[in-house]
């Protein structure tokens, strides 16, 4: 028998109205961007569309106390420009020249940051890095789908995430 680890609505705390709003200010400049007109009428209709949005967020994407050291995560940046312009060319490579040796595979990585957002951060962010996407999740590790099993993938991994770590504060876990 599994207990129900769902929190009854009536016992959910709000979030802060600051997340509220912020989203909402994006959500309805998305809206803004995508509708590209002032009319009275579409604004009403976008202004609707941004309240069902933002609730559906907070819903599906509790915020999180964790945080972001931007600061770190921009000295990140070249790192992140110069791996996905490797990313790019090696997946451009192997489909030009067939004759390059792929070993595909799966690898199970052992992340230190819990589910949640740093998580998923972590995630997208090696999901980057030459012939690795992420394709599974478990309890504590990330499965990488990768072209070619005989790289160092796990050792690019732990480095990915050490740098990281210093710009994720990861929040509460999730599922």
């Amino acid at each position: 028998m599994t207990a129900d680890r769902r929190i009854p609505l009536a016992t959910r705390s709000k979030p802060p109205v600051g997340i509220v709003l912020i989203r909402s200010a994006m959500l309805f400049g998305l809206w803004i961007v995508l509708m590209q007109s002032a009319k009275v009428g579409d604004l009403a209709v976008g202004a609707l569309a941004t309240v069902a949005a933002t609730w559906a967020s907070l819903r599906l994407l509790p915020p999180e106390t964790g945080r972001v050291r931007f600061v770190q995560l921009l000295v990140l940046l070249p790192r992140f420009l110069w791996q996905s312009l490797k990313a790019g060319i090696d997946v451009a490579r192997r489909a030009f020249a067939p004759s390059l040796p792929l070993r595909t595979g799966f690898v199970d990585y052992r992340t230190g940051f819990p589910r949640g957002q740093a998580r998923n951060n972590f995630a997208t962010i090696t999901s980057l890095m030459p012939g690795t996407v992420p394709s599974g999740d478990g309890p504590d590790t990330i499965e990488f789908h990768c072209l070619d099993i005989g790289q160092p993938v796990v050792a690019q991994m732990a480095e990915e995430e050490r740098l990281l770590a210093k710009a994720l504060v990861p929040g509460e876990t999730h599922g």
